[in-house]
């Protein structure tokens, strides 16, 4: 469960995030978000440059159906299991300096297989620990390392992904390890 502080995204005192539809039960938001991100990842996505502003695009792309703040970084203060993700004020410039990195790295081409997986599961724990939205960053940034498998010549096939491992490899990721998680990754990998 998330924890946030003050939080402007949810209806008066629940947990529902506030919505396009003005669903107020969790149970039925879950379901709709779902069935509504499922069909826009069978779209063709945003084009971009493996930035900043294509990475948010994605993110709206995914849920402008849902959020009105799809593609936008979140505002609040946000942690999981006690964990704290970066806080907003820092988002911004955490991300710039994130993808700058990826810049650097020529974007991870001209890399093995292993070598691609290791690097990408370095990218996606940094990512991860930024937690840019307020919600749907799992999805996000799973669609963005696609996008980026694929311009690197390593195309992932993401139907073959376990949820289960590939999240306790994430959680291994953001306490540091980040070996769990480039091993899933490569399992991806075409």
């Amino acid at each position: 469960m998330y924890g946030a502080f003050a939080d402007p995204y949810c209806y008066r005192d629940t947990p529902v995030l506030r919505n396009n539809q003005n669903i107020r039960d969790q149970q039925a938001l879950a379901a709709f978000e779902a069935a509504i991100t499922t069909q826009r990842a069978t779209e063709i996505f945003p084009s971009g440059r493996l930035s900043v502003s294509h990475f948010l695009a994605i993110h709206r792309h995914l849920f402008q159906d849902v959020y009105r703040w799809a593609g936008c970084v979140r505002t609040v203060r946000l942690s999981k299991d006690n964990n704290m993700f970066c806080y907003p004020e820092h988002i911004r410039s955490e991300l710039r300096a994130l993808f700058y990195w990826l810049k650097q790295q020529g974007y991870l081409r001209h890399l093995t297989a292993n070598e691609f997986s290791r690097e990408a599961a370095h990218f996606l724990a940094e990512l991860n620990a930024i937690h840019a939205f307020r919600d749907g960053n799992g999805r996000t940034q799973l669609i963005f390392s696609a996008v980026l498998a694929q311009r690197a010549g390593h195309p992932m096939t993401i139907n073959r992904l376990d949820p289960d491992a590939f999240l306790a490899a994430m959680i291994k990721s953001f306490q540091g390890n980040e070996h769990p998680l480039a091993k899933q990754l490569l399992k991806l990998i075409d």
